[in-house]
């Protein structure tokens, strides 16, 4: 039996093209099993732990591209041993990967170390452009989300932190915070 993973890291993008090339490829629209979250750690990720626990010896399991089930060479290694152990082969439509030969496994290695690195990449970029607006004056952060002058006065005039929190949709916690 074959079955498809499709993933996206924020709630944001869309799934549809994976879907689609999934389909193409012959898997049933019931065989395929999506989510939106990052691809950077297996926590988290029902729909690809599901799928892992459901596989039998003999399946196929089928992805897009090899970043699509992990960004993380131990993550990749770690679902490409349980794969092997229960019997199951993977696949990608955009790849030439098939980890029944070596060539395959050596190849599917390679792609897991660039996208392991292309997500390395990307958080070293976001920390130098932040520590470079920082430097500029222009990072100044997220911005406050619970106004602290608001919490004051409303426990100044009487009313308690449930009820405060209540009234300004917050945690009981946030407004302990700022009276502390």
């Amino acid at each position: 039996m074959k079955y498809g993973y499709a993933r996206v890291s924020t709630k944001e993008q869309d799934l549809s093209v994976q879907i689609d090339a999934l389909k193409a490829y012959g898997l049933a629209e019931d065989c395929i099993r999506s989510e939106k979250v990052s691809g950077t750690s297996t926590k988290g990720r029902d729909e690809l732990n599901t799928l892992l626990s459901f596989l039998r010896e003999g399946d196929e399991l089928v992805i897009t591209r090899i970043d699509r089930l992990a960004r993380s060479m131990i993550d990749l290694q770690q679902i490409a041993s349980t794969l092997k152990l229960k019997g199951v082969s993977l696949k990608a439509t955009e790849q030439a990967v098939d980890t029944s030969s070596s060539a395959g496994k050596c190849f599917f290695d390679m792609l897991g170390v660039f996208a392991e690195f292309e997500t390395n990449l990307r958080r070293e970029r976001q920390m130098e452009g932040i520590a470079k607006a920082k430097a500029e004056g222009k990072y100044k952060g997220r911005k406050q989300s619970v106004d602290g002058d608001r919490v004051r006065e409303l426990y100044e005039s009487g009313m308690g932190a449930t009820k405060i929190a209540k009234e300004l949709r917050i945690g009981r916690a946030s407004v302990y915070r700022y009276l502390n």
